[in-house]
């Protein structure tokens, strides 16, 4: 699987290291993405998701059944 939220669809993103010599490396910001098991009450079962900690807080703030359209797991 793709690194990727599947609540905020970010990505990985792409920049430089630079030294002190101002010397300029490529390398890529990664996301803080976690696998986490939410429940739907109206369903009765468990989906497993891939989101980054902000995508955790926004189905905190607004709930599951909000993002629902978006993940596309309904059953």
């Amino acid at each position: 699987m793709s690194k990727f939220c599947q609540i905020t669809k970010r990505k990985s993103m792409t920049g430089h290291n630079r030294s002190h010599a101002m010397n300029a490396t490529k390398r890529k910001f990664f996301l803080n993405l976690k696998v986490h098991k939410f429940w739907i009450p109206s369903e009765k079962r468990f989906i497993k998701l891939k989101i980054s900690t902000k995508g955790i807080r926004e189905i905190e703030k607004k709930g599951v059944m909000h993002f629902m359209h978006i993940i596309g797991k309904k059953k």
